[in-house]
């Protein structure tokens, strides 16, 4: 998504973001993991935009929704995102510990609270 100001115009980017609204499910893991520029923000709201009402989309982000003006670097866009993202939705919050760190933390690669405290 990511690109140069001059080629924030959605016809430069048109090609992949006709083949981004084709499928009936669009997965977007790990929004907001990484900045995004102008251009990628744009980007994205073109594809919501687009795919409103048109296609679903699955979206993982250890973001809240009130963190997203950080990622775009702009709250207007960002709600702007959001209003169409989340209207016909369902969010699912997930809160604990992470997944993937859990077997490791098991292995002791990672240490838990409790045995930093003894140490």
């Amino acid at each position: 998504m990511p690109g140069s100001e001059k080629n924030q115009s959605v016809p430069a980017n048109f090609p992949r973001l006709a083949a981004l609204c084709k499928p009936k499910l669009l997965i977007i893991d790990e929004m907001g993991y990484l900045p995004f520029d102008r251009p990628a923000a744009n980007f994205l709201f073109q594809l919501v935009g687009r795919r409103y009402e048109r296609g679903s989309i699955i979206l993982t982000s250890n973001k809240t929704y009130g963190e997203w003006g950080d990622i775009f670097s702009d709250q207007v866009l960002a709600a702007a995102i959001l209003d169409r993202l989340l209207h016909h939705s369902v969010t699912i919050s997930i809160r604990g510990e992470s997944y993937r760190l859990k077997d490791n933390r098991k292995g002791g690669v990672f240490q838990t609270e409790e045995v930093r405290a003894e140490i």
